[in-house]
């Protein structure tokens, strides 16, 4: 008996940390994509963001990259925004600092400056 109670709770257990997986999602827009991703789920608070930006299936070295997470107004509550520029790591990857302040819903808007042509914004969305 004590032997199946174990068990149970070692299933338990593994589930639950099964869902606290990291965060992952790709957006894009025309031929420029960008895949975000979290080493840790995301949480109020500071969240880091690492940015794979590529545009025709070739890394993308932007000029800059800034990144916007707001969430709009909504009865009995102001809006909350948060805006970075994105540390530029090289081969197309960027990471970024963004302080969300509460769950819920948060559109991300992606803003990328090219080193020539036009720039550019990639719209997404994060819910936790």
């Amino acid at each position: 008996m004590k032997s199946i109670i174990t068990t149970l709770l070692v299933l338990f257990l593994s589930t639950s940390l099964l869902e606290a997986a990291a965060f992952s999602k790709d957006a894009k827009h025309r031929s420029t994509r960008v895949h975000m991703s979290t080493d840790k789920p995301l949480t109020t608070g500071k969240n880091v963001f690492l940015l794979t930006l590529s545009k025709n299936g070739k890394a993308l070295d932007a000029k800059s990259v800034t990144v916007k997470a707001f969430m709009p107004a909504m009865p009995g509550m102001p809006a909350m925004s948060s805006k970075s520029v994105a540390k530029k790591l090289g081969n197309g990857k960027y990471e970024v600092r963004l302080n969300i302040a509460m769950s819920g819903t948060w559109q991300i808007h992606i803003f990328i400056t090219p080193k020539s042509g036009k720039k550019s914004r990639i719209k997404t969305s994060i819910n936790f």
